[in-house]
């Protein structure tokens, strides 16, 4: 199957293979060719350039993209989409006046997820999860990572997990799976952690390994939840089983977490919201790639990450939902996108660099995805007829989006 997109009014993203992310004053710069044409052959994209370099070609079906944008999907590389139920209740709790942190400590928050999960069955799980992924499909998401984490039993887990896999299994959307049995300490491990961890160590990660259901591992590294030692050790014994580490940190304290992780060479550090002038230096000229979530800073009304401050660091960033029941129940990343250029003071050509090639890379898939490169993955955002790319962030609320194809096929 040949698709020829012509007409384009502006093809964004346009990257040279050898690019597997963007740093610093490098991602204000979003190469653009107008007036272009894209060539997808099977689910690759086979050629681009300007429709005046467009030699006669047959192909099976031609789009004809006249007055819209061509951009590739979103790469969303922090997601909790696989859960049970919702935790609606918390949401009006914390609008009379309840913390995150006061509802965690009263049994809900992760806790009220893991009960919920644990009572439900397998193909229920599966049948709420897949109608979220197919929702952020149509959002223009082509790439997520789905994580583990709302079990916090062995059973839990790997159940979380294999549905994750048979997602990955039943759509077209590439998945990366992250085992994060390290969300919190269940009730039953609460006067005994290391317990808890032995458990994560000596019984779940043997099975995922031996199940191959994880290509990441994580852990909350956070006050109340995971210390900066017990981080460590969850982490060592992760990459033991070959799971890269992928963590959360800072959201509401800077404990040490981030210089774990790149001592770890974890491959992203997430949420971020709280940053001290010595954890920006310590992911300086490092493989780490720092991860902002700005629509959890927008729903639980906790500070935003500071990107100005990281960018002008020189480091990279990248942008990601956090799609989960508790802290942000949205997966839509043009709203990520918007919220990050409104609240964080991104350009649209940061946003977008950070939700496309910089959120590839932090899944480990950005020789694959996040940019138009000849062979990569023809994964991509047709947008409705707009003035230019600054109205994807400037028209927060509207669905922009026209078309999105995925494999090369329209979605």
């Amino acid at each position: 199957m040949t698709t020829l997109i012509v007409n384009i009014k502006e093809l964004l993203q346009i990257r040279d293979n050898t690019v597997l992310k963007v740093s610093g004053a490098e991602m204000a710069v979003l190469p653009t060719i107008k007036n272009a044409f894209l060539l997808i052959k099977g689910d690759l994209i086979a050629d681009f350039g300007s429709m005046d370099d467009l030699s006669k070609i047959t192909v099976d079906k031609t789009i004809d993209a006249s007055g819209k944008i061509v951009l590739p999907s979103w790469c969303d590389s922090h997601t909790h989409i696989v859960y049970a139920g919702n935790r609606e209740q918390e949401f009006v709790d914390r609008i009379n006046g309840m913390t995150y942190e006061e509802i965690a400590n009263r049994g809900g928050g992760i806790l009220n997820s893991a009960k919920k999960l644990n009572e439900t069955s397998e193909g229920d799980i599966y049948n709420q999860s897949k109608a979220r992924l197919e929702e952020v499909m149509r959002l223009g998401t082509g790439a997520v990572e789905i994580k583990s984490g709302y079990g916090l039993t062995v059973d839990g887990e790997l159940k979380m997990l294999r549905v994750i896999q048979q997602l990955s299994q039943n759509y077209p959307i590439t998945i990366k799976a992250t085992f994060l049995g390290a969300h919190a300490f269940p009730t039953l491990f609460k006067e005994n952690k290391q317990g808890y961890i032995d458990c994560i160590i000596n019984e779940m990660l043997p099975e995922i390994a031996k199940n191959k259901l994880a290509d990441f591992i994580d852990v909350f590294c956070e006050t109340g939840y995971f210390s900066v030692e017990e981080t460590e050790q969850i982490m060592a014994a992760g990459i033991q089983f070959g799971l890269k580490p992928k963590i959360h940190v800072n959201q509401f304290n800077s404990i040490g977490g981030i210089l774990s992780g790149v001592k770890y060479n974890a491959l992203s550090v997430d949420h971020l919201e709280i940053m001290t002038t010595e954890d920006i230096e310590s992911l300086k000229n490092t493989e780490t790639m720092p991860v902002a979530l700005p629509s959890c800073s927008y729903f639980l009304s906790i500070p935003y990450t500071p990107a100005r401050e990281m960018l002008d660091a020189g480091l990279p960033l990248a942008l990601a939902t956090d799609y989960n029941p508790g802290s942000t129940p949205s997966g839509n990343m043009n709203f990520v996108v918007a919220t990050a250029c409104i609240k964080m003071k991104m350009t649209p050509e940061e946003a977008i660099n950070a939700a496309t090639i910089n959120g590839a890379y932090a899944m480990g898939i950005s020789n694959t995805h996040g940019s138009i490169s000849i062979g990569k993955k023809a994964n991509l955002i047709i947008t409705k007829e707009i003035p230019s790319y600054y109205q994807l962030p400037y028209a927060f609320g509207s669905n922009l989006i026209d078309t999105v194809i995925l494999n090369g096929k329209n979605y």
